[in-house]
């Protein structure tokens, strides 16, 4: 249950998967990251018809990945459901005039869309190279990418089973008591799945204590690798402007003070500072923009602990 002053919003089930596909439609980079753009099934027809078109794909510029995404309930059949038809979408996916026309929807969407273009411009990608970009990124294999209300152990069964990585978020819907038009939507913070296959298969850190998804600025507070009080440092652009600079301070909580806020999420502290620049981005990676005195990002700190090895 979530509450707000008298308020109460109680744990719903979504009233079908349009429903759930069409929240991942609006609020995507919560789960793909600040640097992907989404090509929903409406823009898109595979070379194999009706019944292989995912709902959608997300192509993550900066992570140069892309993804079949296929948002699902939970209490859809794993086997004879789920499984089937992302198993069509992966053929299909595969097939050259696919990626063809991926490219084509994703050239057009720079030209078109300021948001999409803006995510170009920010990490150096000139108009020039953007069909070069995207045509690199899908020689890639996508990850299998699925939004769903609840997670049947079938279906981490599956993932694991799969040769494609696969990685699944849990997104829930709470509704107000009394008045089933007033909605929240719940996202994980910092993008992070509740299962990562391709996480789970990577040789074990030093530090076996943590996986990546489990570090939070407390941690590094523990580890001696942050100090309470340290000054964090993050420096944006805007489009057409100067460069501003943002200073956010370590609390003993781990959380970030910034702009008279407190936030426990790197991320959400970041958005608020692009934005109190003019930014309409909904979205940022924290690990990766906030710096230490000694010019590392929080996630360079993440790796530190991960490599620091474990002693009595």
């Amino acid at each position: 249950m979530l509450i707000f002053k008298d308020t109460k919003f109680i744990k719903s089930p979504f009233d079908s998967e349009a429903e759930l596909e069409q929240v991942i439609v609006d609020n995507y980079e919560y789960l793909f990251g600040p640097d992907s753009f989404y090509l929903p099934k409406t823009m898109i027809k595979t070379a194999d018809g009706a019944g292989t078109i995912p709902d959608g794909f997300a192509i993550d510029l900066g992570a140069k990945q892309w993804y079949i995404v296929e948002a699902e309930l939970g209490h859809h059949d794993v086997w004879r459901h789920i499984a089937q038809q992302v198993s069509k979408q992966i053929v299909a996916s595969s097939q050259p005039s696919t990626k063809q026309k991926l490219g084509d929807i994703s050239a057009q969407m720079y030209l078109d869309d300021e948001y999409t273009k803006e995510k170009f411009s920010s990490l150096g990608i000139e108009s020039v190279d953007v069909r070069k970009v995207i045509r690199e990124i899908l020689k890639g294999d996508p990850i299998i990418g699925i939004p769903i209300d609840i997670i049947p152990n079938d279906l981490k069964d599956w993932a694991r089973q799969q040769r494609l990585k696969v990685k699944l978020w849990i997104v829930s819907k709470f509704v107000q008591l009394n008045n089933n038009e007033n909605i929240i939507y719940e996202f994980p913070e910092e993008f992070q799945p509740a299962l990562d296959t391709e996480e789970e298969d990577k040789p074990q850190k030093a530090n076996a204590k943590y996986t990546r998804y489990d570090i939070n600025i407390v941690d590094l507070i523990e580890a001696d690798i942050i100090s309470i009080g340290e000054i964090l440092t993050m420096t944006y652009k805007p489009k057409g402007g100067r460069a501003k600079q943002f200073h956010a301070t370590v609390l003993e909580d781990g959380s970030l003070e910034l702009l008279d806020q407190q936030f426990s999420s790197p991320s959400n502290a970041a958005v608020a500072g692009i934005q109190a620049a003019g930014s309409d981005r909904k979205t940022v990676n924290g690990w990766t923009s906030w710096k230490n005195s000694d010019n590392k990002t929080l996630a360079d700190l993440r790796e530190q602990l991960l490599n620091t090895t474990l002693t009595e």
